[in-house]
């Protein structure tokens, strides 16, 4: 019943707010009472005009160009007068990123965050104290694809962008690999900045109950144990400041274990860097996400987001010198360990949670169990939340650093740089190093592709060699503020490594073969010279049905063991040394 009734709502809101004054620079969201949202035209209008409105406190850049050629625009504001990354840092001023649209249906960042930039220029306070960095939509093509279709479970607006970019590339998958145009534009962006804090703005898909909005940091599970109390006292600040205003805030993305089953409670995940906030850990920096509920309207999710960027604001405000001296510090001493990997146990808790009736029986449609929930009877649900993560595959860091062979220089070079990681380029070759390289013993690829790319999962281990290196070749030191960033871009089994997004995909191809004739032939020699032979391969056909069965194994069983094998199938091309090549 409330949905039939949110159009012809949305309208009279629209008509009070058409019949209101209206502030300089506005917004069409604010002008319609909230049942639309502008297009991405209206950002560098609005961007350019808050700069020549406050010249002195405003400045407008764009940093980059999305692939259908529009221009990505921030919005810099502070009331210090330091409108650069070099006066903030003169200064000792925080930096406070926030971003909107990196999925551009959902949208009430860009409209929360205009009316709380003019709502703190007006007043001093926050903006004295930092710099913020406002992007209202990071994915400009996606906003475009504008239609009344595109979020087909959210409240509002009437229409708003898609998902994905021009190139079909979810941006909040590509904080590692960084394939798409926007997020290179966007690390540049972080690179020149260095944000302490980066907040990015969502709304949620998923089920119908009472909570509104739920705010998830990181580090607090996880990253350097300093940045991990200011996590928890950002989060905290936060959540609390949105529960005084009358929200009702979640620490946990409320997503049930099982699909559509509320009775499942819900598990609490520590975010692999492809996302923002547990990309920004990585950096030694503090990541929020924020989202909005989607069945709330969309005059609700503007406000609560708006709120939300306050209180952003004012915590920054109130500890950031004391969170950057901790960033600071938290730089200056690489990991001598580092968990890759993290994992949530069975460890449960029950919890309140606020909820409304529903039932759940099965589907004429699709033959499943469907729940249906009545929006007119709140009730609490009382489930169970998993929210005890700890580390599951952790690595010592390397004494030195990473050797990326010389083949590969150009192209991880280029990645590294995008991420500002330290590198230096070997000059002379270094034969006969010691090194530690990485021998793949399971090679597992997604039969699917994501993001474009096939994915691939390594098992091995790191053991002493003596291998070549070639002029040319890229050292990358440990000893630098990006060490963990480094090591989850280059161990290979990493879940965001550049192996597990399969770019090192050839090194795990067989190029070379022995024919079937030739390796039987080889295969009787070694087994005349070596009863050890006979015997391992006697013992292989007894055990092993399936090696037994199969005519190929069997014979590269002993091509394996010839000189002609290729005993660089499988070596993941990254050295790690103990000393200073």
């Amino acid at each position: 019943m409330l949905r039939h009734l949110l159009p012809w709502l949305a309208l009279v809101a629209g008509h009070i707010a058409a019949a209101a004054p209206q502030p300089a620079l506005s917004t069409l969201a604010e002008r319609s009472g909230f049942a639309e949202t502008g297009r991405y035209a209206e950002v560098g209008e609005l961007c350019h005009g808050f700069a020549r409105a406050h010249p002195r406190k405003v400045r407008c850049t764009e940093f980059g160009r999305t692939p259908q050629g529009r221009p990505m625009w921030a919005v810099v504001a502070s009331q210090s007068g330091a409108l650069t990354p070099e006066a903030a840092r003169r200064a000792g001023l925080p930096v406070t990123l926030i971003q909107g649209g990196i999925h551009a249906g959902e949208i009430e960042g860009k409209d929360a965050g205009f009316l709380a930039l003019r709502e703190q220029l007006a007043r001093p306070g926050a903006l004295k104290a930092q710099v913020l960095v406002f992007v209202p939509v990071f994915n400009a093509d996606g906003h475009e694809r504008f239609s009344a279709w595109n979020r087909p479970n959210q409240r509002g607006p009437e229409r708003m962008g898609w998902r994905v970019t021009a190139q079909n590339l979810n941006l909040n998958r590509d904080y590692m690999k960084a394939d798409a145009p926007e997020m290179q534009a966007m690390l540049g962006l972080v690179r020149t900045w260095d944000p302490l804090v980066a907040v990015d703005l969502h709304t949620t898909d998923g089920a119908q109950f009472e909570h509104d909005v739920a705010v998830m940091v990181e580090p607090v599970h996880a990253g350097d144990a300093a940045l991990r109390e200011a996590g928890r006292a950002w989060r905290d600040g936060v959540i609390d400041a949105l529960a005084g205003q009358g929200a009702l805030p979640l620490a946990f993305y409320p997503s049930f274990v099982e699909m559509d089953n509320p009775a499942s409670g819900f598990k609490e995940t520590l975010p692999t860097p492809r996302f923002s906030h547990g990309y920004f850990m990585l950096r030694n920096r503090l990541g929020m996400l924020v989202e909005t509920h989607s069945w709330r309207p969309y005059a609700h999710r503007v406000r609560l987001t708006r709120q939300a960027v306050d209180a952003v604001l004012d915590q920054v405000v109130r500890h950031g010198g004391d969170w950057l001296r901790a960033a600071h510090a938290a730089d200056a001493r690489p990991p001598a360990e580092l968990p890759l990997t993290w994992r949530t146990t069975d460890e449960a808790r029950d919890i309140d949670f606020r909820g409304y009736a529903y039932t759940r029986s099965p589907s004429e449609v699709s033959g499943a169990s469907m729940t249906r929930y009545d929006e007119t009877r709140p009730e609490v649900w009382r489930v169970p939340l998993r929210d005890h993560i700890v580390p599951d595959l952790v690595r010592a860091a390397p004494r030195a650093g990473y050797l990326v062979p010389a083949e590969h220089a150009a192209w991880v070079g280029e990645k590294l740089a995008q991420h500002g990681v330290r590198f230096e380029r070997l000059a002379a070759p270094r034969p006969g190093l010691a090194v530690q390289a990485f021998r793949a013993t399971a090679v597992k690829r997604d039969a699917a592709t994501t993001e474009g790319r096939q994915r691939m999962a390594l098992a091995g281990a790191w053991a002493g060699e003596t291998r070549d290196l070639p002029a040319g070749s890229l050292f990358v030191p440990i000893a630098q503020p990006l060490a963990a960033l480094a090591m989850q871009l280059l161990e290979p089994d990493a879940p965001d490594s550049l192996a597990a997004w399969g770019r090192f995909a050839p090194a795990f191809e067989a190029k070379e073969y022995m024919e079937p004739y030739v390796a039987e032939r080889v295969a009787r020699e070694q087994l005349a010279a070596s009863p050890a032979l006979r015997e391992a391969f006697a013992a292989r056909l007894r055990d092993d049905p399936a090696f037994a069965a199969d005519a190929r194994a069997r014979l590269d069983f002993f091509y394996r063991r010839s000189p002609s094998w290729d005993e660089r199938l499988n070596l993941y091309p990254v050295l790690r040394v103990d000393a200073r090549p």
